[in-house]
């Protein structure tokens, strides 16, 4: 047994055994004081157990810990090992206090303890990790969970008719008060219908068409249709998005002939626009501000509104080069834009990186378009080395179904030059031919896509005869 194959060992080869396998052992005499210590741990006696020797066991420790300590020096008994107990070292560097892991046992005899114990510094660094990562999740919700209730009291409150709508099997899965106001019924006898049988069966099949389209291109223009129970006329309009592992319809009526009775009010969806804590702004086709609320006077350091109307938006939205002309390109082909990451310029040089969402509203006497910004929320650091995406290669994958593959490969192909062409500039500091020569393209390909996607200042010296092929 392993008891009888220790026996024979001397003191010397015992104490060379225990420091082996432990991280510290300390030699305490019967008042308490310690008398001998050795460490295993990497850096453990420099962080705390230099200054050990001489001084009682107890006053080595946190106030906390005391108490602990008195419990290993009374259990400790000839022979007999007692129970594991976690105490706290202070650090000598001013840091985090050591926490070390110990048990005791007495020598029989001459009334000395030996006193063995784990370094726990990794696994409460581990901890510590874990529980800013669960925090750093925790407000992440708490976030995601506001966003959502103030988006669906925006779609409570809001003055414009909107249904969402099942795209497989049409019946209708949301309604908002004012939709159910302008179709003359109640939410809950609308909800799970047909949203075909909403309208009179002479512009049933019209809507029909439309939505059967939307499916199939990703796009469909407005119509005019009668709602049923001579609700009167409404202009329709519809667009596809995804949510989740399914595919909803959105479907805006806009009063025509409006029905007896008060139009409804369009106050307290103002108000909720502008108590938003999340940046909105509307601009006309030529980006110049018409609108915008509070949060997006905060974000571009802005103290009035005035400040900011009639200004264009790229003057504080988006980084250098190309990136801002593709959100409006994207915005004015697709209608629609969201979760497009860029950053905000304020007028003191304050940045901060921003989430976007932007919607085109083509009709009407004056078209406009709609954005929000939404702060990105700070994680836990990633490690070192890696380098994140742009998420303008998740906008193209959410695409999917809109357009054409054709198209999208074309755009894909776009993002994936531009990105090389700045990584190729970036590690040769900009010079031109190093770059070209790196991508494996002749100097005049080069200073051809260079043009093509604004990059560089190029003063039309440079050769721009187009590569072969």
């Amino acid at each position: 047994m392993l008891r009888d194959a220790v026996s024979h060992l001397d003191a010397q080869t015992t104490g060379a055994l225990v420091a082996a396998v432990t991280d510290v052992s300390l030699i305490v005499d019967p008042d308490g004081v310690i008398r001998d210590a050795t460490f295993g741990a990497d850096g453990l006696a420099e962080e705390a157990g230099e200054s050990w020797l001489g001084r009682r066991w107890i006053d080595t420790v946190t106030a906390e810990s005391r108490a602990k300590i008195a419990s290993l020096l009374e259990d400790a008994g000839p022979g007999t090992v007692t129970r594991w107990r976690q105490v706290n070292h202070p650090s000598r560097s001013g840091g985090a206090d050591v926490p070390i892991r110990y048990s005791a046992l007495r020598i029989p005899g001459d009334g000395r303890i030996i006193a063995i114990g784990r370094d726990l510094r990794a696994l409460a660094a581990l901890q510590q990790r874990l529980a800013e990562s669960q925090q750093a999740l925790e407000r992440d919700y708490a976030r995601l969970r506001g966003a959502e209730t103030r988006y669906r009291v925006l779609f409570q409150l809001a003055g414009e008719s909107v249904l969402i709508v099942d795209a497989g099997t049409r019946r209708v899965a949301e309604i908002n008060p004012a939709a159910a106001r302008l179709l003359g019924r109640s939410a809950k006898r609308i909800v799970g219908q047909d949203v075909v049988d909403l309208f009179e069966p002479e512009s049933a099949r019209a809507v029909q068409s439309l939505l059967v389209g939307l499916r199939l291109t990703g796009q469909a223009e407005d119509l005019h249709a009668r709602l049923a129970h001579r609700r009167g006329e409404a202009r329709v309009s519809a667009a596809l998005f995804r949510q989740e592992t399914g595919t909803n319809i959105l479907v805006r009526l806009t009063q025509v002939a409006a029905p007896s009775g008060p139009a409804a009010s369009r106050s307290g969806a103002l108000e909720v626009i502008e108590a938003m804590p999340e940046g909105f702004v509307v601009t006309d086709r030529d980006r110049r501000i018409i609108g915008a609320n509070a949060a997006f006077l905060d974000l571009v350091q802005l103290a009035t509104e005035h400040q900011a109307k009639g200004e264009p938006l790229d003057r504080w939205l988006g980084r250098e080069g190309t990136e801002i002309n593709a959100l409006f390109s994207t915005l004015v082909e697709h209608g629609s834009v969201r979760h497009f990451a860029t950053v905000v310029r304020g007028e003191f040089g304050a940045v901060e990186e921003v989430e976007v969402a932007a919607v085109s509203v083509p009709g009407g006497e004056h078209p406009c378009l709609g954005f929000t910004l939404r702060s990105l929320p700070r994680r836990v650091a990633p490690a070192a080395g890696g380098r994140e995406l742009p998420r303008s290669v998740e906008q193209m994958t959410d695409l999917v179904g809109r357009v054409s593959m054709k198209t999208l490969v074309r755009e894909t192909t776009d993002l994936i030059e531009r990105l090389c062409i700045e990584a190729a500039l970036r590690i040769t500091n900009d010079n031109r031919a190093s770059a070209a020569e790196m991508l494996g393209l002749s100097r005049q390909g080069f200073y051809a896509k260079l043009r093509r996607y604004g990059l560089g200042d190029l003063d039309g010296s440079e050769d721009t005869e187009e590569e072969p092929g």
